[in-house]
C-alpha cells in the first residue's frame, strides 16, 4: 500500500511544500545562474527513471559548456563555475528536481538515475534499480555515496528496491538533511569522483 499510493502521495505533496518554501532561494539562485551562464541557469539531461522510462532531470547549471579542440567537454575542473562551486557545496543545485518528483518522474527518496549510456551495460541483478523511480537521495547516497564502488553502489540500490517501507524512507530522508548539514560526503554530483561504469568485468 506504502509503495503504490502513499509514497506517491508523500512525494507530490512534499515536493510541492518545497517549491513553495524554497521559492526565495530557487529564485535567487536562478538569478546568479542567469549572470554566471550567460542566461543558461538549468542543466537538462536525459535520464533514465523507472522501469527505464527516459525522462529530463533538472538541475542548476554548475558548469560551462567549454569544450577542447576535438570538441570534448573538458574535464569536470575546467568546467565549474565559482557560483557552480558554492551552489554544490550546499546541495543547491538538486533543488530543481522537486518538479522531477511534482511532474512523478522521480521520487524524493530512490536510487539515483544514471546517465543513459549505461542502461546496457546493467546485469539483470543491476536492473532491478529501475524497478521503482529514481530518488534525488538514496540508501546509496547516506552510505557512502562517490566513496564506494559501483558494485556497492548497485547492491544498496536493489537492496533499497527490496526493502522501500516508510521507516526506511524517513531514516534516509533524516541521514541526508544530517549529511547536507554538516556538508558529509557532499562533492561534485553523481558521476564526479566516480571512475565512468563500463560494465562488469
Amino acid at each position: 500500500m506504502y509503495t503504490v499510493f502513499f509514497k506517491r502521495f508523500f512525494d507530490f505533496i512534499t515536493a510541492l511544500i518545497g517549491i513553495t518554501m524554497l521559492s526565495p532561494i530557487l529564485i535567487g539562485v536562478m538569478i546568479m545562474l542567469i549572470f554566471a551562464n550567460k542566461g543558461k541557469p538549468f542543466f537538462f539531461q536525459p535520464r533514465p527513471g523507472r522501469k527505464e522510462k527516459i525522462f529530463k532531470i533538472i538541475k542548476f547549471k554548475s558548469m560551462n559548456d567549454k569544450k577542447d579542440k576535438n570538441g570534448e567537454l573538458l574535464p569536470f575542473e575546467q568546467r565549474i563555475t565559482k557560483t557552480g562551486k558554492f551552489i554544490r557545496k550546499y546541495s543547491l543545485d538538486e533543488i530543481p528536481q522537486l518538479f522531477n518528483v511534482l511532474k512523478g518522474d522521480m521520487s524524493l527518496i530512490g536510487p539515483r538515475p544514471l546517465l543513459v549510456k549505461y542502461l546496457p551495460l546493467y546485469n539483470d541483478f543491476q536492473k532491478q534499480r529501475h524497478d521503482v523511480r529514481p530518488g534525488i537521495t538514496g540508501w546509496a547516497q547516506v552510505n557512502g555515496r562517490n566513496t564506494i564502488s559501483w558494485e556497492q553502489k548497485f547492491k544498496l540500490d536493489v537492496w533499497y528496491t527490496e526493502n522501500i517501507n516508510v521507516k526506511t524512507d524517513i531514516r534516509i530522508l533524516a541521514l541526508t538533511i544530517k549529511k547536507v548539514f554538516f556538508k558529509e560526503d557532499i562533492n561534485s554530483g553523481e558521476n564526479v569522483n566516480m571512475p565512468t561504469f563500463t560494465g562488469n568485468n
